[in-house]
């Protein structure tokens, strides 16, 4: 659990269309074993402190003549930015992923003093 000790908490949030391979023929929808797309999120403002941060499908356009297998996550997570992580293997087919996120965290405001 992550605690936050009077500071003033922040929210963002996105969401991001990570791609749309059907309409090129890109490799997640023509290709096969493991693949992955990752798209960097820069914050609205810098957090103190890094951010909890969580992603969610809010769209994905899937091949029914396969079986669906993906995974979506956030990674390098910093004070400023993290990377949207989706991956797929094996004969799935994905057409096409839309991810919204959401990152909590503390920022500092003018009435942080850095005491020395």
């Amino acid at each position: 659990m992550k605690t936050f000790s009077g500071r003033t908490i922040a929210v963002d949030q996105g969401r991001v269309d990570l791609f749309s391979d059907f309409e090129n023929g890109g490799a997640m929808w023509t290709g096969s074993g493991d693949r992955e797309r990752r798209r960097t999120i820069v914050f609205a403002q810098p957090f103190a402190e890094v951010p909890t941060v969580h992603v969610s499908l809010s769209l994905w356009d899937m091949d029914s003549s396969a079986n669906s297998r993906a995974e979506v996550r956030a990674d390098k997570i910093g004070t400023d930015r993290f990377d949207v992580v989706f991956s797929t293997w094996g004969d799935s087919r994905v057409a096409r992923v839309h991810v919204s996120w959401l990152a909590i965290g503390a920022i500092k405001t003018d009435d942080d003093w850095d005491v020395l």
